[in-house]
């Protein structure tokens, strides 16, 4: 039996008529090279920057490199899966991380994935870790105080929402002290923070979320961690994941801060990976676009226009220095990025005075703009007093014989340093601040022994708490001093009740 033409023809069109599967094309490569958290592959001639890439082994990477021959991958994961000859192929994706209220109040890596042992996040909302940072005219000036609860800071320093504030200093003088008790004092302040901790060990990081969390600050904080056993580039990635991870809040009208921990540990993850892929090294071996790296990290803080929702994104990164050198290469870049910096000093730090922080170094380049009324009456001459009061302790100790009112400067200068001090996660409420300085500005700590400053202090607070909440309350809600008259008939009340420890009298009673 013989099959006409015109059947076979009508068998065929009929089949085509019915298929159904849509054809699926995949561009894919083959690895050509892995090791150190990077790998190179052949075959991916439409591969975008950035873009994220998925092996055969189900590890991802992201694209880094884009050459005439092959590809520069930076591998999200364990690369000691992967081999020569494996497939790679292309996800269509630009790197994006999970975002969202869900992230609240849990521990996260670079990836969004939750490593706090309490189970997976599921946001069902992503954002692109790189993003341009809002322009000129999507931005205000910044005018609202982010408070950090530190007296030396809101006084001296003092930061608003949408500012970046450098944190630097040798290591161990408390920088990272100094962004968690920032973090512990947002409560009830209308804030979500978020704390990247790169290069940080993972005992050290535990330390810290028990911190936020025996002071209830988990409760509006995200942590996001890329230990030092982590490959480079995820340690790399992290502050970005970060940064996305608070846009969304900023951009739905919300106030964020963020604390990089820090980036000189991301710079030299930068510098590892990109040598490892074979760019040219400049200075001190980093790859010519360094400052290119921070800058467009730090950029994306911003306080928006009140058409985008006035939302905001505080960034206090923080950078280590050697030897207290703030002039070399990664320091300087980051300094003339920021909006000023917050300088620690490890003579200050190991002779007693903490936080530590260098009144004549450190500057805020917002200043006056973000900070209270009450704060700018009380705290306008402490810079000068310091100033004086160290130039003049210098030049007191090869002379004893001073004048009254270089006497009175040397006083005034120790027991402004003597009130700048301020325990380990113990920060202040404004009206609080605002009060002890007042004291001290308007001389009623001038006869009170050094040993007794402390003491004067929790009994002034506890005084008005108890006798003259009002005046405190005045300050919290209007940001003004309260009446001059009131305010110092208070604090002379008090003043004249304080009564000085065993040990001061006998000081005293030893000097007369």
């Amino acid at each position: 039996m013989s099959i006409k033409a015109e059947e076979i023809s009508a068998l065929i069109k009929q089949q085509l008529a019915n298929y159904q599967d849509e054809i699926s094309v995949e561009e894919t490569g083959t690895v050509t090279y892995v090791g150190d958290g990077i790998a190179r592959a052949h075959g991916l001639e439409n591969a975008l920057s950035g873009e994220l890439l998925e092996f055969d082994t189900g590890v991802y990477g992201m694209v880094q490199n884009l050459e005439s021959n092959d590809v520069g991958i930076v591998v999200l994961g364990d690369f000691t899966k992967i081999t020569e000859g494996d497939t790679v192929k292309r996800t269509g994706r630009i790197m994006e991380v999970p975002v969202g209220d869900e992230l609240i109040g849990r521990v996260v890596n670079p990836l969004g994935q939750a490593v706090d042992g309490l189970g997976t996040i599921n946001t069902g909302h992503t954002r692109p870790i790189e993003r341009k940072a809002p322009g000129v005219m999507e931005r205000q000036s910044v005018f609202e105080p982010l408070q950090t609860g530190m007296k030396a800071i809101d006084a001296l320093v003092p930061i608003g929402r949408g500012q970046r504030e450098l944190i630097i200093g040798d290591r161990k003088t408390g920088k990272t002290t100094v962004a968690i008790d920032t973090i512990i004092n947002q409560k009830d302040q209308n804030m979500i923070c978020i704390y990247v901790a790169i290069g940080q060990k993972e005992s050290t990081v535990r330390g810290s979320v028990e911190t936020l969390r025996k002071y209830g600050a988990m409760d509006y904080t995200i942590v996001v961690t890329a230990g030092p056993s982590e490959p480079a580039p995820l340690l790399y990635i992290a502050p970005y994941a970060g940064a996305a991870m608070g846009e969304e809040f900023m951009f739905n009208g919300k106030h964020v801060l963020i604390v990089y921990d820090d980036l000189s540990k991301q710079a030299d993850a930068y510098r590892e990976l990109s040598l490892i892929l074979r760019r040219p090294p400049g200075r001190e071996a980093y790859p010519g676009d360094i400052f290119y790296t921070h800058s467009r990290l730090l950029e994306r803080a911003a306080k928006l226009n009140d058409e985008l929702g006035g939302g905001s994104m505080t960034a206090l990164p923080i950078i280590e220095t050697k030897a207290g050198d703030v002039s070399a290469y990664i320091p300087t870049n980051v300094i003339s990025i920021t909006d000023g910096q917050i300088f620690l000093d490890s003579d200050s730090f190991y002779s007693g005075i903490r936080p530590a922080i260098d009144a004549g170094t450190s500057v805020s380049r917002v200043g006056g703009d973000a900070q209270v009324k009450a704060m700018k009456k009380v705290a306008g001459t402490l810079r000068l007093d310091l100033a004086s009061y160290h130039e003049l302790e210098s030049f007191a100790q090869f002379g004893s014989d001073l004048d009254a009112a270089t006497q009175a400067k040397l006083n005034r200068g120790a027991r402004t340093v003597e009130v700048l001090k301020q325990p380990l996660h113990a920060p202040l409420s404004v009206a609080n601040q605002v009060l002890i300085l007042y004291a001290l500005t308007r001389g009623f700590l001038d006869k009170v022994e050094l040993d007794d400053i402390a003491k004067f202090e929790s009994g002034l607070f506890d005084f008005f708490n108890g006798s003259h909440k009002d005046l405190l309350d005045t300050i919290t809600s209007t940001g003004q001093l309260p009446d001059d008259a009131a305010l110092k008939s208070a604090v002379q009340e008090y003043a004249d009740t304080f009564q000085p420890s065993k040990v001061s009298q006998d000081q005293a009673a030893a000097t007369n």
